[in-house]
């Protein structure tokens, strides 16, 4: 039966008598005439159910739309076994289209952006904080079950993260040792102390470079695979398989690669240390024909051997940084791929930024304790 209404005016109430059924397959017939109706003078109508047929949700949302004003309960006269009940469903789930605030301008804009950015700042922080505890205590855990460690899991990270990766951090290493040295070489010869650049060399591959250049590479590339990685599988609902069968993605994801990460970064950041002396011997060779043998006795002589441990303490930090941040941004993915892209740009740039300051207040207790 076809849907049908009629508007009559008694006293000083308007009228909405249905009729026939107002299911989806019927209210596109009185569509366009309710929209006419609801743009007129906008007064209060009454809705009369007494001649109405069968009705669903479209039908009592059509009749919402036009006969409720604002949060008044919607008048019905009347009786039908579902209509009052379906009236009250379909206001109890509409909601407002709020306003559009009013757009920020000049200074008042620029001060409403940075303290969004401190607030998101903050945030990241305290999630952050709590996914390290929640690893620390995982791994804990493993380490106290040998059993649970994933051994295989394990060696596959090291080689795809660490032993794939030496070859481009040795390479980088080398040039940056190779540049430091023929600066060093061209400032300090000015002053006549040419001689020192192998003390230069020395200083900056063995206390920064080293493990900074191999911080930075392994955020590039081993910690946006590892976002990338979790973050597909977190898209394909593999995490929450694994959930299902009663295993903790924490034990069997991030925990392996929070070792494996662990074991490879000193050893990264020693190839890369050794890299950067070379580079340096070559330059110190060619230009200031200082021979290798006479390069490695004053590195002997005159760089203590504390320089080769504070880089090789900032190793298994910065590897713990890199491993939290990759894999708490995969396991943050949400469902699509815009979600896993800004992911894992976040997750690069995340990393790369605590490389950094957590470098720079190294820099700062060391230089306190005199080392």
């Amino acid at each position: 039966m076809r849907a049908t209404f009629d508007v009559r005016v008694e006293g000083r109430e308007k009228i909405l008598a249905l009729g026939g059924d107002w299911t989806v397959w019927t209210v596109s017939d009185v569509d366009a005439g309710l929209r006419a109706l609801s743009g007129g003078d906008g007064g209060a109508l009454t809705v009369d159910v007494s001649q109405l047929g069968r009705m669903d949700v479209a039908g009592a949302w059509l009749v919402e739309r036009t006969a409720r004003m604002g949060d008044e309960p919607l008048k019905v006269r009347g009786d039908h076994e579902s209509a009052g009940r379906l009236f009250a469903a379909t206001h109890a789930s509409t909601r407002k289209t709020p306003e559009p605030p009013a757009p920020l301008l000049g200074l008042v804009a620029v001060l409403d952006r940075i303290g969004r950015a401190m607030v998101s700042l903050r945030d990241e922080a305290l999630h952050t904080l709590e996914f390290l505890g929640l690893t620390l205590v995982t791994l804990w855990r493993v380490i106290t079950h040998p059993k649970k460690i994933r051994w295989m899991s394990i060696v596959s990270v090291m080689e795809s993260a660490g032993f794939n990766a030496m070859p481009i951090i040795a390479m980088l290493s080398f040039f940056i040792g190779v540049v430091v040295a023929f600066l060093g070489s061209r400032v300090l010869g000015d002053f006549g102390a040419s001689v020192f650049t192998v003390e230069l060399v020395a200083f900056s591959v063995l206390r920064e470079f080293g493990i900074v250049i191999t911080a930075v590479l392994l955020a590039g590339r081993t910690d946006s695979s590892f976002t990338a990685e979790i973050g597909a599988m977190k898209m394909r609902q593999e995490i929450d398989a694994m959930r299902v069968l009663g295993l903790d993605p924490m034990e069997a994801i991030v925990v392996p690669r929070l070792i494996a990460m662990l074991v490879m970064t000193p050893v990264l950041a020693f190839v890369a240390a050794i890299a950067g002396l070379l580079g340096g011997l070559i330059i110190c060779w060619a230009v200031l024909n200082v021979s290798p043998v006479m390069f490695v006795t004053r590195i002997h002589d005159s760089v203590p051997v504390q320089h080769f441990w504070v880089g090789m303490i900032k190793a298994p930090v910065m590897a713990v940084v890199l491993a939290i941040v990759g894999c708490r941004h995969g396991l943050e993915t949400g469902g699509d791929v815009t979600s896993l892209g800004r992911r894992v740009t976040s997750s690069v740039v995340q990393a790369i930024f605590l490389v950094i300051v957590i470098d720079a207040l190294f820099a700062i207790w060391f230089l306190e304790m005199d080392w």
